[in-house]
């Protein structure tokens, strides 16, 4: 029996589903590539001088290659949300509605947990929590729990709703709550990112939720595109076209009109510039734009990629067999490594216990290093990453039938 496997950092569930065809593992290989990217943003967070300095997009700072190591990693949370997506959808074909929607509500329970007290702790070292930076694990999580009351409506309704939110949540823009209280928290929750004080503890919501709910239900939906009667060749077309179409969309609406991102592009000192201000999106929420522009690329790669790994994919795609045990992983090894480095360059080992983001950290003032350092402790990552994430996926495909916890690790 062939095998088509589809699994996410926030979103490991058992799926054997028999294809007709060889097994697809366009999905493993395009979440590998993506998660290994997205380490070289939070190495360049804890370790590049200028991080703590200027935003890597600030086109009036920015060099072209500072701005394209940060633009880059912009395709890494859009594609895990979206895959997440798929990955139900697959889930419910094996295990049926409400097997799925009970793994969906648990499964983002624990993550909405696990970016609390794991995920935090590893960010920031300090066991009093006096920070927590809401991100991309607590935003797929509650788009999981959501995702859990939407799958018992028509199909056709789910589609809508996820279009909606993708394409219509930027007509929120200008809706804003003032001051900093619970209404205000609350609506940052959904759209407007902000921090917010509570006690001796500080919130920073980077990732609102309508439009991460949009793409995780729009992933679901794509999802029925890799049932295992599908035909393969029209799946390809169909995610070829759809993938080719966002990237029109995209040049469309960011050329001729001023819908789709909260900040318009502009004509700059040259012209490779003017192109960087044309890319440069709007992440904090993802902007229509910001989706179209990442998710149109992974659809057209999920197009082509369709084949047997050779033996670079191979090791690609083991890093997307274990998500999960790579995220934790990897920011445990950039923030121990990022000690070492902040006691080599002269300050105490304890200015890397943070109180906020390490980039905001007044005690790091002068701390950092240059870009090719951070892609030298990038490269060394993976490396130290590869044996331990190849043990894992061994171990989990040895186990996962008798071990139950496996599915949430």
């Amino acid at each position: 029996m062939n095998i088509i496997t589809v699994d996410n950092p926030v979103m490991e569930m058992p799926i054997n589903v028999a294809a007709k065809s060889t097994r697809i593992q366009s999905i493993d290989l395009l979440r590998g590539i993506v998660m290994i990217i997205m380490a070289l943003d939070h190495v360049r967070d804890y370790f590049h001088a200028d991080a703590f300095i200027y935003d890597p997009t600030d086109l009036s700072h920015t060099t072209v290659a500072i701005f394209l190591t940060r633009w880059i990693t912009h395709y890494c949370a859009p594609v895990f949300v979206f895959l997440a997506g798929i990955s139900a959808y697959l889930y419910r074909e094996k295990r049926g509605r409400n097997a799925l929607a009970f793994f969906l509500l648990t499964r983002g329970l624990w993550l909405v947990l696990a970016e609390l007290f794991i995920v935090t702790l590893e960010w920031t070292f300090n066991p009093t929590y006096p920070f927590f930076n809401l991100q991309v694990i607590w935003a797929t999580g509650i788009s999981m729990i959501f995702l859990a009351g939407l799958l018992y409506l028509n199909k056709w309704i789910v589609l809508v709703i996820g279009i909606l939110l993708v394409a219509g949540h930027n007509l929120l823009d200008n809706v804003h709550v003032p001051g900093h209280g619970i209404g205000a928290f609350i609506w940052s929750l959904l759209h407007e990112q902000g921090s917010y004080n509570f006690g001796n503890h500080t919130f920073s919501v980077r990732y609102p939720l309508l439009p991460w709910i949009g793409i995780m239900i729009s992933g679901y939906s794509i999802g029925r595109l890799y049932n295992s009667s599908y035909d393969a060749k029209r799946r390809q077309r169909i995610l070829r076209w759809i993938g080719v179409v966002c990237i029109l969309l995209l040049i469309i609406l960011r050329t001729c009109t001023r819908y789709g991102d909260a900040v318009n592009w502009s004509l700059e000192k040259n012209g490779l510039f003017t192109i960087l201000s044309f890319l440069n999106l709007t992440k904090y929420p993802p902007s229509l734009l910001y989706i179209l522009m990442t998710l149109g690329p992974a659809l057209v790669f999920l197009s082509f990629s369709e084949k047997p790994l050779n033996a670079i994919n191979s090791k690609l795609a083991v890093f997307g067999r274990v998500p999960m045990f790579y995220y934790l992983a990897h920011i445990f090894l950039i923030h121990s490594l990022a000690i070492i480095a902040v006691v080599l360059s002269g300050h105490h080992w304890s200015d890397m216990i943070l109180s906020t983001r390490v980039n905001r950290s007044p005690k790091l003032k002068g701390y950092g290093f240059s870009l090719t350092t951070v892609y030298i402790v990038w490269i060394v990552l993976i490396v130290l990453l590869y044996p331990l994430c190849k043990w894992f996926d061994n171990y989990k495909r040895s186990n996962q039938s008798t071990k139950w916890w496996l599915h949430y690790l």
